[in-house]
């Protein structure tokens, strides 16, 4: 079997190659720390950039909420539009970050959930999550359904509907939130109706055929892979007894979950995993959209959001939501 890579789309290839200094797809555990230095330097002069009010659209405050038993509280972004009146019942977008769950804050990303909830007129909540090495399994899931189960909750008081919360993420958040997805169903509620995940990270063997084309090339490659996963999961990482909760792919059974919307890039660390993950939902009886985007990287969409690729992936995923919210 040939290990050749898929060829990046075009205009993704020239912004690879435009910012080919700045950009290493691997990560080795002692980059861990220097890497996320570096993410919170850049995050802190996006900051200064980022309108969390989407143009006088939406107010924001963050809200420090219980965490799981014996552990520090949760801290949420909560977004809500300016519009809604008191007694609103807007759908919630609960948005889980990225960055291989060792590196990242709630802002990171949230513009793109803002973006959607700007067109569908809903209140998202982007949750902070502790981070591994420090951190270790079940520390993220634990923070991120403690954060859920905030938000279902006290829907209300922020302007939402506690029966129309839908869960979204990107990479490692979107693994997340998967996992929440599951926990959710094994745990009975609060209910999600939907589970948007895009590029997620699911599944800590780490040895599928487009991790291994995709070694050395692009954002986010084999190696970096194999560092977070071993920072979240120790030596269990590729063993017998990790559970779903923390890696979804290891779920026997993907039947009961909500609707999900799927996406990745054909030239991506994990684009098999995610094709298997969908089609095993598939296989379950779910309710599952798929998007291979050909020549798209990991993350691509909000790495070059001017490009047509990543335009035609963002309108994707609004169409679906958009769907979802209309049922």
């Amino acid at each position: 079997m040939s290990l050749d890579p898929p060829p990046f789309d075009p205009e993704l290839a020239a912004c690879l190659e435009s910012n080919k200094d700045v950009i290493t797809p691997g990560l080795a555990p002692d980059e861990i720390a220097p890497a996320r230095e570096e993410t919170n330097a850049d995050l802190a002069g996006l900051l200064d950039l980022l309108d969390l009010t989407t143009n006088g659209a939406f107010a924001f405050e963050d809200r420090a909420v219980p965490g799981p038993e014996g552990a520090p509280e949760v801290s949420l972004l909560v977004c809500r539009p300016k519009s809604a009146g008191a007694g609103a019942s807007l759908p919630v977008i609960y948005y889980v970050h990225g960055g291989g769950m060792v590196l990242g804050t709630n802002r990171a990303g949230v513009d793109g959930a803002l973006n959607w909830a700007l067109e569908l007129g809903a209140v998202v909540v982007s949750v902070e999550y502790r981070l591994a090495p420090e951190h270790p399994y079940p520390a993220q899931i634990d923070d991120v359904y403690a954060g859920f189960r905030w938000t279902a909750a006290h829907a209300g008081e922020i302007g939402g509907d506690p029966d129309r919360i839908v869960v979204a993420g990107s990479s490692a958040g979107a693994g997340l939130g998967a996992a929440l997805a599951l926990l959710l169903r094994d745990r009975q509620g609060p209910p999600a109706i939907g589970q948007l995940l895009m590029s997620p990270m699911l599944d800590d063997h780490n040895d599928t055929v487009s991790g291994r084309q995709m070694t050395g090339i692009g954002v986010w490659d084999r190696t970096a892979n194999e560092t977070a996963w071993t920072a979240v999961l120790g030596d269990r990482r590729g063993g017998p007894d990790v559970p779903p909760y923390a890696s979804p792919a290891r779920a026997d059974d993907l039947s009961g979950l909500p609707p999900a919307f799927l996406d990745v890039g054909s030239a991506e660390t994990f684009r098999d995993e995610v094709v298997t993950y969908a089609s095993r939902i598939w296989q379950a009886g779910g309710d599952a959209e798929l998007h291979v985007w050909p020549g798209g990287f990991h993350g691509f969409d909000t790495f070059a959001p001017h490009t047509a690729l990543a335009r035609a992936a963002r309108a994707a995923q609004l169409t679906w939501l958009t769907r979802l919210l209309d049922r």
